[in-house]
């Protein structure tokens, strides 16, 4: 293979170009938090994508994996062994790719980025033993987001259909879902869906946490901060043996009026007006 230097408005080419000529695998070394996000994306999207392994930084993994339609889509990679985490604290030279065949160096300027690279046997060798030798001294991310793919069988499962393609729906409208608590995060989501479809508070938490999504008490957290702004509404429902469950309900006529796409931008909307 030639690698031919190039000059990209979005990484996500240079990943394509790259990864065309079908390695069996790449390395992936200290890439931006938006080089990470389009590489989820690529891989996510190609039929037969190259085994990768990404080094980054701690904190880069973070602030990405924090966006649950990134991380779910990241943990489906992971789960079916076509990418692997690990981080550094050691930039290094700079964001790197690595293949059986090349070396392509990463170089960001005026909102574009370079792809710098070489096909020299003897360079390429050599620096695939360097970064093999830092991968095997790096810790292992922990990625606890359920993949996605698990997140939408389980919820058909537990509910009825007409659920889960009302959350397809929102996340589909969304581009991120990020927990920083302003947002729509993956429990608000739910939450949100929930109540379009009337369940029970109970059953969502449950679903929830056997999930991964997050714990039942975030869950009732996350209700009462909703309640609170008016988003949600709540009745109680008998039970045979102790205390009444609570049904979901939108707790504002704009949201009841919205369908499922529409769901999330209203929501987001009445969140902002809240928090004014």
């Amino acid at each position: 293979m030639s690698f031919s230097n190039r000059i990209e408005t979005d990484v996500a080419e240079i990943y394509r170009t790259v990864f065309a000529d079908a390695p069996d695998e790449a390395l992936v070394v200290v890439p931006a938090a938006t080089s990470v996000e389009r590489l989820v994306a690529v891989l996510a999207d190609l039929d037969s994508p190259p085994t990768v392994r990404l080094l980054a930084f701690d904190d880069t993994l973070k602030t990405v994996l924090d966006d649950f339609l990134v991380a779910s889509m990241a943990a489906d990679l992971v789960a079916d062994g076509t990418l692997s985490l690990r981080t550094t604290e050691d930039a290094g030279t700079g964001p790197v790719i690595v293949t059986g065949e090349t070396v392509v160096s990463l170089v960001t300027a005026d909102q574009r980025v370079a792809a710098l690279g070489t096909d020299d046997e003897a360079f390429v060798e050599s620096a695939r033993e360097q970064y093999d030798e830092r991968w095997a001294e790096s810790p292992d991310y922990s990625l606890r987001t359920p993949p996605m793919s698990r997140v939408r069988e389980t919820m058909a499962e537990a509910f009825d259909p007409a659920m889960r393609e009302d959350f397809d729906a929102v996340l589909a409208s969304l581009e991120t879902a990020r927990g920083d608590g302003d947002g729509l995060d993956e429990v608000t989501i739910s939450l949100l869906v929930a109540a379009k479809n009337e369940e029970l508070l109970y059953d969502i938490s449950k679903w929830g946490e056997d999930t991964g999504v997050a714990s039942k008490a975030t869950f009732s957290r996350t209700k009462t901060r909703l309640e609170e702004m008016g988003l949600l509404d709540t009745t109680k429902v008998p039970i045979d043996v102790g205390r009444p469950r609570l049904r979901l309900l939108l707790g504002d006529e704009r949201l009841a009026e919205a369908d499922a796409g529409e769901l999330a931008a209203v929501a987001s909307s009445l969140v902002s007006t809240n928090a004014a």
